[in-house]
Parts: C-alpha cells; sequence; structure tokens
C-alpha cells in the first residue's frame, strides 16, 4: 500500500526551518506502517498517539533533540542570564554556549536553532492528536486530546518568551504551507506576544475539565503527566507574562489549593535535581526516563542528553589530583560558571548551614580540601585542611580554570546515582520542567501587582520557601508589608538558578543593566602553588584580598572582545531570539526579530 506521510521534518521544512524537500519523495512504500484512515479511531489509538507526543516532547523539548551533545531547552534559557558564565577549558572551548552569554550569536547560533527547531519537532506530535480526534466521542480521547493541548500550549508559551511572535501552529502543516509570524499572520489579526501567551492560557483552562488531578503529592505518576496542575500552572505564568496578573493569581492558587504538591524538607532539598527526587512532592511536571536494559546507548542519548553530565561537572583535567570522581564516575567539561558577584549575593542571603545555599555552589576551597580523594591519593584524606591548603598535591593545575570564580557550581553536577552506567556520560534522572516554588513565587508577584494584588494571601508561603532555604533573619518576611517585589526577585534568583527562569525574569524586569558588560571580563581562577600572577595579567582578584592570606586569585580576560567581536547586552535586539536563518531563507513570510538581519 502506498501512503502519504506528513512527517516531522515535512512540517519543519514548511515552517522554513529546512531545506524544502519533494512532496513527491514523502509517497513511498512503508513496511508495516498504518495508514491514518484506520489508525485514529479506538481509545487505544488516542493512547499511543499520546505516548507518541509525550516522547515527541521528550526527545525534542528537554532532550538533546537529536542536534547536539547538549540539551539546547538547558542551555538556550540559561546561558544569557546574569548569574552563570560559560566556562570551560579555555576560550574558544564550549563556544556554542559562550556565544549566547556574551551576546556575540547571530541568526545562525546553533543553540537558538536548534531550540526553536525541537519546538516544531514537538508541537507535530501535539498537533496529529488535535487533527484527528474530536471532543465528545470518550473520555478517554477527551483527556488525550487535552493533554496534547496543553503540551502544544507550553510550547507556544517558551517560543512566545524566546521569539516573540512565532508562528502558531495548532495543526499540521502541508507541505506548501508557510506559516506566518502570529504578528502577522491574516487570520489572526495581528496577535502580539502578549495575545499569544493568553492564547496559550485559554487552552490550558479549556483542556482543564478534561484532565486528571494528581493524586496528591505522593503521587508520582501525577508528576510525569499532564495534570489540572500543570494546566494551571502554565496558565497562571502565561497569564502574568501577559500582564493579565487577576487571571494569572486565578490559575495559580487552583495549583496551591488543590494541596497536590508541597515542598520537600530542607534535608532533601538537593534530592530535586538527582534522580532521588524524581517525581517527588513539588514536581509540577517532568518528563520521565526509566531504565530498561534492552535499549542501546544511542537510544538513551536522544531521551536524555549525551555529555550533559559532562558539560556541568568540574573540568577534572586541571586539578591536580580528581576531585570528580569521588562525586561520580566521570570526567568532567567545567561548562557552567559561577559570576562571583552572584555567589556573593547568594552567601549574603543565607546562613551557613543554609540547605539551599550547600546545595548550589561551593567555595573553591570546600571543594579541594573536603574532598574524599581516590587512588593514588586516598592518603591525602587523613589530612587536616591546614595541610592540604599548604600542599601542591592538592588544587589546581597551572592551566587554571576558565570561566570560574571562587566559587563553583554544585546543584547542576551530576551524582553516580543519576548515571545510566558508571563511567557512561548518560544521566538517566527526569528532566525537570516545573516545580512547585516556581508557583508560589509566580503566585507572590501576581499578588503584588497593583492591579487588585493582596500579598496577606501569598507572604506566608514566600516564608515557607525562605525557612526551608535557611535565608538569614534579616531578610525573612514576617508580614504581608514584608512581601515586596525585591523579596520575590531574589527567591526566584536563588530557588530556581539554572532552571530556565531568570533570563525572562529579567528582561521583563528591566534589570539588564549589569548583561552590558557580558563579555567584558571572563574570569580564569588560577593556584598560585602552580602558577604565579604573570606580567600581563589583568584585574588580579586574590581570594581574601592579598597574596599573603589567599591561595588563589583570578585574572580577567576578554578574548572575544580583544578580536573584535561585539559583545554585551544590546537594547532593542537582545530582549528576544532571533529567528534561525534558515527559517528567514527558506519562509518569505517569517518578519526577522526588532535589530537582527538576515
Amino acid at each position: 500500500m502506498k501512503i502519504k506521510f506528513i512527517a516531522p521534518i515535512v512540517a519543519l521544512a514548511a515552517a522554513g526551518l529546512f531545506t524544502a524537500c519533494s512532496p513527491e519523495r514523502l509517497e513511498i512504500p512503508q513496511k508495516g506502517a498504518v495508514s491514518t484512515d484506520t489508525f485514529y479511531k479506538t481509545d487505544e489509538d488516542a493512547e499511543a498517539a499520546l505516548v507518541a507526543a509525550y516522547q515527541g516532547f521528550l526527545w525534542n523539548v528537554t532532550a538533546q533533540n537529536g542536534a547536539s551533545i547538549y540539551i539546547p531547552y538547558i542551555l538556550a534559557f540559561n546561558m544569557c542570564g546574569d548569574d552563570v558564565t560559560a566556562a570551560g577549558a579555555l576560550y574558544g572551548d564550549n563556544d556554542f554556549a559562550a556565544q549566547l552569554n556574551e551576546f556575540r550569536y547571530d541568526t545562525n547560533a546553533e543553540v537558538v536553532r536548534n531550540m526553536y527547531n525541537g519546538f516544531y519537532y514537538a508541537l507535530y506530535y501535539d498537533n496529529l492528536i488535535t487533527d484527528h480526534f474530536q471532543y465528545g466521542t470518550s473520555d478517554v480521547k477527551d483527556r488525550v486530546i487535552s493533554e496534547a493541548r496543553v503540551l502544544r500550549a507550553y510550547i507556544h508559551m517558551m517560543l512566545a518568551l524566546g521569539w516573540g511572535t512565532p508562528p502558531l501552529v495548532d495543526h499540521v502543516l502541508a507541505a506548501d504551507e508557510n506559516p506566518y509570524n502570529c504578528s502577522t499572520d491574516p487570520d489572526l489579526g495581528g496577535m502580539d506576544q502578549a495575545a499569544l501567551l493568553k492564547w496559550c492560557a485559554k487552552e490550558c483552562e479549556e483542556s482543564v475539565p478534561y484532565l486528571d488531578d494528581r493524586q496528591g503529592p505522593n503521587d508520582k505518576d501525577g508528576a510525569v503527566k499532564v495534570t489540572t496542575g500543570f494546566a494551571n500552572a502554565v496558565a497562571g505564568k502565561a497569564y502574568l507574562f501577559a500582564g493579565d496578573y487577576e487571571n494569572a493569581r486565578r490559575c495559580l492558587k487552583a495549583v496551591i489549593d488543590s494541596k497536590n504538591y508541597e515542598l520537600v524538607p530542607a534535608d532533601r532539598w538537593e534530592d530535586n535535581f538527582h534522580i532521588e527526587g524524581d517525581a517527588n512532592e513539588e514536581k509540577i511536571f517532568e518528563t520521565n526516563l526509566e531504565y530498561n536494559g534492552n535499549l542501546g546507548f544511542w537510544d538513551y542519548t536522544n531521551r536524555s542528553g549525551w555529555m550533559m553530565c559532562q558539560y556541568w561537572n568540574w573540568r577534572t583535567d586541571h586539578f591536580v589530583a580528581n576531585v570528580v570522581a569521588p562525586r561520580c564516575s566521570i570526567e568532567g567539561w567545567g561548562g557552567c560558571g559561577v559570576p562571583q558577584h552572584f555567589a556573593d549575593d547568594f552567601v549574603a542571603y543565607h546562613k551557613e548551614n543554609s540547605a539551599r545555599l550547600n546545595g548550589s555552589i561551593i567555595n573553591i576551597e570546600d571543594l579541594i580540601y573536603e574532598t574524599q580523594y581516590q587512588d593514588p591519593n586516598t592518603d591525602i584524606n587523613s589530612w587536616t585542611r591546614e595541610q592540604k591548603a599548604a600542599s601542591d598535591r592538592v588544587g589546581l593545575n597551572n592551566l587554571g580554570l576558565y570561566g570560574q570564580s571562587f566559587y563553583l557550581p554544585l546543584k547542576p553536577i551530576v551524582k553516580s546515582t543519576d548515571l545510566r552506567t558508571p563511567g557512561e556520560a548518560v544521566r538517566i534522572n527526569n528532566a525537570l520542567v516545573m516545580r512547585y516554588p516556581e508557583v508560589i513565587l509566580l503566585y507572590a508577584e501576581a499578588c503584588l501587582s497593583e492591579n487588585g494584588g493582596n500579598p496577606e494571601d501569598a507572604w506566608q508561603l514566600v516564608r515557607q520557601l525562605q525557612d526551608r532555604a535557611g535565608v538569614k533573619d534579616e531578610y525573612l518576611v514576617n508580614s504581608a508589608a514584608d512581601l515586596t517585589l525585591d523579596v520575590v526577585k531574589n527567591e526566584k534568583k536563588f530557588e530556581l538558578w539554572l532552571e530556565g527562569t531568570r533570563w525572562f525574569d529579567i528582561r521583563r524586569w528591566g534589570d539588564t543593566e549589569i548583561l552590558k558588560e557580558s563579555g567584558s571580563n571572563i574570569p580564569v581562577l588560577y593556584d598560585k602553588f602552580t602558577r604565579e600572577p604573570q606580567d600581563g595579567d589583568q584585574q588580579v582578584t586574590w581570594q581574601y584580598g592579598s597574596k599573603d592570606n589567599s591561595r588563589f586569585y583570578t585574572v580577567s580576560t576578554h578574548t572575544a572582545k580583544d578580536n573584535g567581536a561585539t559583545v554585551g547586552f544590546q537594547s532593542g535586539k537582545h530582549e528576544l531570539f532571533p529567528f534561525p536563518y534558515t527559517v528567514t531563507s527558506l519562509n518569505p513570510n517569517i518578519t526577522q526579530n526588532p535589530g537582527w538581519s538576515n
């Protein structure tokens, strides 16, 4: 039988993402294929199509989406923030992330392109469901349609936040269909970013009556599928970013009042980001990964992220004695750096025994002097901290750590339990999409709005977050009067670090001034035992103020700028990502975002 398939590659080509291909080439005999005329009929068919939609979301949104060794979702929505530095072995290493971090990317930037492509790939599977099933034929089909609509709404929300007015694609595209920006689409009547976000919220709200509820905080199945909680959370976030605070409060309050989510205790805070915390009490939604011995290496890499664990892990080969192996069994790239100003703010805001502080960043001395070393350095474990501080058998080698301050990241660093197999760079813990703390903080912000907000409804929720985190007494909210936007900003900054929220927040809050200097001061962390400051080093900064009482120091670099690149955030340009050249070169209906040329 000869069947025409409208495959994801066609949908992307129609959207101007890839080189167009002839429709005739798609009309080929398919072994084992099921015709669309006979497949989209039963409840079982609907459930199978939904499994494909979840798989499509996992592969193309929260995994490496087949185009990279990293996960574009993580880099695209974190690396432009003021709370991270794209680090690595040296300048030029990890440049796909450094371009974003220093705002020197263009319309060919691979992270931006791969993320944009991945979103539209994932939409295809959702649209297959909404195109072929109708409400009112069975309860199962009603739920399946609704879960697909919420996934589709989430994707469009992220597209709106990243690109402003991308094409609204709510059906499977024909091979000759060239979609418009939603703002110029003649069928949409001029839908700006806020209107697109409200469309996302409406899609979620209309789906809520047909969705399952999570059955309490301990319902793990309810954390890895679309539920009423996730639908209301997405609607609330979309409304808030659209400036509709009243509806944002209503939707977010529904999540809170459901009692289906709660904060894990402080001693389990760090578990949120490792396999021990998969589908726990505060997960609104995450994509599910399960071990299957029948799946090969590449099957797993497509579901998770090949080398993503190495990307985060500390740069193994730049330490004199290995500090990575005791925590997990793989080497690291050291791709994530902690800006010193962010670390200083983090430390100043928290108590010394803070669960959030101690689970997020670590001082270079604590990392080196407190690690339990493995062969051939096990004898060092019996030394005192003072002995380690005086020895060149531990510390950094003369290469230093490019892009690092006196604090290194801890929150994203992989544990051995997160890996599919020891020594293999594939982590199998679930991919986090949204946690309950984000709902609380979005709700708190909505309650602070001038449009009928009521901080009394939110301050105790924020206080619960602060108490768990170990915030210093002077920063605690003790009443509604203490809850301010600055409190919300700090809580989001620290609680949701590297969870894809900071970049969108500082843009809409107008807190981008610091980003104008991005790329002008990339630190390199050195150890004076293996490298003394040299002639030509710029802005040598000792950890404790002077060489006499410090072992570690940083040097300022700015190689991209020295090589003639324009670095730093530019107002009127970098508020939105550019539409990739692969889009604008093939689809004449796409209007490029302000500040970008094709």
